[in-house]
C-alpha cells in the first residue's frame, strides 16, 4: 500500500517485502526446504502476507521440477520429471531463466496435455510518432467471445497492454506486476526477450516473448501470462 501511494517501487532484493524474498532457485535449497522450511527461511512467508517461489533455471535440481509441477497441479512418473528437467536444464545452460509460462508448456507438451487457451490474440496495432498520442488496438477472442478495445498510452507498448487488460476485464482483474525488457541479438533488427510477472486474486505468475518487434514481444508475453492466470 506505502508503495501504491508513494508510488516507489520495492527494489527486488529488499528483505522480507522484495519480489526476491522467499524466492529459490538453486536445487539444493529446495531439497532442503520439502524437508524442513527453517532452513533457509527464518520466518514463513505466510507470516508476513508472501508466498514461497520456486524459480527454475540453469542452478535447478529434480526437487525443484516436483514442487513446481505439484504447484501447478500436475503429477508426473520419474520418466517424465526427467525429461522435463532435461529441458529445463537445457533452457538454463543457455542462460534463460524458465517463467511458469514456459515450464507449464513443457510439462503439458511431455505429459501430452492440449489446454485450449483462454485468450486469443486475432489482431493488433499501435500506433506512435511525434504529436500524435500512442494508441494500440486489440482484437482477442476471450472464451470463446471477440473482444475489440482501444487505449492510449506513454508509448505504444503500454496502449497495447492496457488495450489487452481492458478486453480481458470479463474474465477478471488481471494486474502487470514487473514488465523486463532484454536483447538477445545485437542490431536494429535484435530479438528481444521480454519477460512479464502478473497477478489475478493473489496468484503470481511470470510469462515471456520474443520477438525482433517490442509490442509484438510484450503483446506474446502478457497473453501467456494471462491464459496461465485464468
Amino acid at each position: 500500500m506505502v508503495s501504491r501511494l508513494t508510488n516507489t517501487p520495492v527494489a527486488p532484493n529488499k528483505a522480507i517485502v522484495g519480489g526476491n524474498s522467499f524466492t529459490h532457485e538453486a536445487g539444493i535449497h529446495i531439497h532442503d526446504l520439502v524437508k524442513n522450511t527453517a532452513s533457509y527461511e527464518p520466518i514463513s512467508p505466510e507470516f508476513v502476507g508472501r508466498t514461497r517461489r520456486v524459480v527454475l533455471g540453469k542452478h535447478a535440481g529434480a526437487s525443484s521440477i516436483e514442487l513446481a509441477l505439484g504447484d501447478l497441479g500436475l503429477t508426473a512418473n520419474p520418466a517424465q520429471k526427467e525429461e522435463i528437467f532435461r529441458r529445463v536444464k537445457e533452457m538454463g545452460d543457455k542462460g534463460l531463466s524458465v517463467t511458469d509460462a514456459d515450464l507449464q508448456t513443457i510439462a503439458e507438451s511431455v505429459l501430452e496435455i492440449h489446454c485450449e487457451p483462454t485468450v486469443k490474440l486475432k489482431s493488433f496495432s499501435a500506433i506512435s510518432g511525434r504529436p500524435a498520442i500512442p494508441m494500440a488496438s486489440v482484437v482477442l477472442e476471450v472464451n470463446g467471445r471477440e473482444e475489440i478495445c482501444v487505449d492510449t498510452g506513454d508509448g505504444p507498448v503500454d496502449a497495447a497492454i492496457r488495450s489487452i487488460q481492458r478486453a480481458v476485464s470479463s474474465v477478471g482483474d488481471i494486474i502487470l506486476e514487473e514488465y523486463h525488457v532484454d536483447s538477445i541479438t545485437g542490431g536494429t533488427d535484435a530479438l528481444v526477450e521480454v519477460t512479464v510477472k502478473m497477478s489475478k486474486d493473489g496468484k503470481v505468475i511470470t510469462a515471456r516473448g520474443a520477438r525482433t518487434d517490442i509490442i509484438e514481444a510484450s503483446v506474446e508475453a502478457v497473453i501467456n501470462g494471462m491464459n496461465r492466470l485464468v
